[in-house]
């Protein structure tokens, strides 16, 4: 399915979120810089922009890698980060969240990016997330659809249910795959469920702040109290 929809991806996210998307990395990649890391992993990374941005936000030494199970993502990613001259940069990969070829204890951002809602085994997901964070000061960074707030969740699941397999139909060829989006979103825990489930996994300490009427939401997870 994400293969099918590599090519009209970006344009499609662009076209279906008003462009408010950007806001979104925007704030996500604030939170990864204020915490200074050697290293970052974008799980999910898809076609890399999440990876990109921060490679322009961060120091030069932080290394900075994206994985993805989707080969057709990762070569848009790849291209992209030729064009920017970040080919050397920033790697990406292959790399099943279910199962990350990672060293224990190796990572000290991880962020995934509309990505922990497509997972199969999501408390998995989780756990092989906890094994690889640097024990001291790890972080996990999710940027995530999530239940909106209740005056705007009939219009937002209105659009989810009517507009979203049209325009993207148009976009894209694949109504399909956005037609699997809406049934994922409205199937995904909302924000204090979601920090329920991370402090169930393992995490010490769980934040998040919803935006744009909590239609997204970022949640920060650490291993530390502090």
């Amino acid at each position: 399915m994400f293969a099918g929809i590599a090519g009209r991806y970006d344009i499609a996210n662009r076209v279906l979120s008003l462009g408010i998307d950007r806001g979104w990395r925007r704030r996500l990649i604030q939170k990864v810089s204020d915490l200074n890391p050697r290293n970052v992993v974008d799980l999910a990374t898809g076609s890399g922009d999440v990876a990109l941005e921060m490679r322009q936000a961060l120091a030069p030494s932080t290394e900075i890698r994206g994985m993805d199970f989707c080969e057709p993502m990762l070569v848009k990613a790849r291209d992209k980060a030729s064009e920017l001259g970040f080919q050397d940069s920033v790697s990406f990969e292959m790399g099943d969240c279910l199962s990350l070829p990672l060293d224990d204890d190796s990572v000290d951002v991880l962020t995934i990016s509309f990505g922990l809602r497509n997972l199969e085994d999501r408390q998995r997901g989780l756990s092989e997330i906890l094994r690889v964070l640097n024990p001291e000061k790890g972080t996990l960074l999710v940027l995530e659809f999530t239940q909106p707030d209740a005056w705007f969740r009939p219009i937002y699941y209105l659009y989810l249910k009517l507009l979203l397999p049209i325009l993207s139909g148009v976009l894209t060829g694949r109504p399909r795959a956005y037609r699997y989006l809406g049934c994922s979103i409205a199937a995904f825990p909302d924000k204090q469920n979601l920090a329920e489930e991370m402090l169930n996994a393992g995490f010490k300490r769980v934040g998040y702040r919803g935006m744009t009427a909590s239609v997204v939401a970022i949640h920060e997870a650490s291993l530390s109290l502090d």
